[in-house]
């Protein structure tokens, strides 16, 4: 379902593991969010566009367009 989380994560070079730490959670927890077990919450969605410099649309497949949206001050 997220097949876009796992593109982004094997660009970077990064493991399942990697990105749970950046998540601050298990790489079982972020493996079932790639393999759509379980639906990522509000504020993973919100750390993982940071941390890939995306929009949450582009996370969710709701856009192709991966530039963020401008950010709010």
């Amino acid at each position: 379902m997220y097949k876009r989380l796992r593109d982004l994560r094997e660009d970077k070079d990064m493991t399942q593991a990697q990105i749970g730490k950046v998540l601050e959670m298990s790489q079982t927890g972020y493996s079932q969010y790639e393999l759509g077990i379980n639906d990522i919450p509000t504020a993973v969605l919100k750390k993982l566009a940071l941390f890939y410099n995306t929009s949450v649309d582009y996370l969710l497949d709701l856009t192709d367009e991966p530039k963020p949206y401008p950010r709010k001050k």
